[in-house]
């Protein structure tokens, strides 16, 4: 077992619950509900606060804080929550909030996520897997993020948006409605311009999956018919691709919401 170690400065609550081999560096605040597990580092000036739960391996750099009331003016103090999972690293000036009573009441991070100096996720967000905010990217809240999404610099996501999986949102883009899984956006306001190629190669991607992927994508967002029979046609010609499945599955889930498209 591990020692923790806690340095004289700082302040740690001791009904807070510590996991072993924990680093606390100087001049960090934890408070009374926070839940750190096993080897957990804050490097200095770090704040835990309210109900939050740190997964093991995270790390905590200045000027991070965590956990403190959600930015909305319903919250009344309840028991909400903000749960991180393992191996997340916060750049200096990261904030996350826990959720509200009237949504999920948590927000939730996944693991192996590493956010950016002053990125920030706000309240009843749901962050997947490899998730990565550059300096100043912000979430707002009650938005879905899945796996190995990617967030340029000061990008911005509107409230209740959803992003799906091994999306590449580029820098200073404003996204105020649905991305599909896959694709690429840009601008002000967000516009598809393709799908996240680079990503997908450095992911491993199959050559002929990719290839497929990039058909499909051509068809759905061509200029003849309209919107729902090009929907239809990939569907049937694409049934058998998961990557392909997956896009229309995410398009149908949107289909009373905004969705991101490319420039006429």
């Amino acid at each position: 077992m591990t020692a923790n170690t806690i340095h004289e400065t700082a302040i740690v609550a001791p009904e807070a619950k510590i996991g072993t081999g924990v680093e606390i560096g100087p001049f960090c605040v934890v408070g009374p509900n926070a839940i750190l597990h096993d080897r957990v580092r804050l490097v200095s000036h770090a704040t835990v606060a309210g109900f939050t739960e740190i997964g093991e391996d995270c790390v905590l750099y200045p000027g991070v804080h965590l956990g403190h009331p959600p930015q909305d003016f319903k919250f009344q103090g309840e028991e909400t929550w903000l749960i991180l999972g393992q191996r997340n690293i916060m750049r200096e000036g990261v904030t996350m909030h826990p959720g509200t009573a009237f949504d999920k009441a948590r927000t939730v991070v996944g693991n192996d996520c590493y956010f950016m100096a002053g990125s920030h996720i706000a309240h009843d967000c749901i962050i997947g897997d490899r998730v990565v905010l550059a300096n100043g990217a912000q979430i707002a809240g009650s938005s879905s993020i899945g796996d190995h999404v990617i967030f340029g610099g000061l990008s911005g996501v509107v409230q209740k948006t959803r992003v799906g999986r091994h999306a590449f949102i580029g820098a200073m883009t404003k996204v105020a409605a649905d991305v599909i899984p896959y694709g690429s956006v840009n601008g002000n306001d967000a516009h598809l311009v393709g799908l996240n190629v680079v990503g997908l190669k450095r992911r491993g991607m199959p050559r002929d999956a990719l290839r497929d992927l990039r058909a499909a994508y051509r068809l759905l967002f061509a200029e003849e018919g309209t919107f729902q029979e090009r929907l239809s046609d990939a569907s049937e010609l694409y049934s058998d691709n998961e990557h392909v499945m997956e896009i229309i599955g995410f398009i149908r889930a949107s289909s009373n919401r905004a969705l991101v498209m490319p420039n006429a």
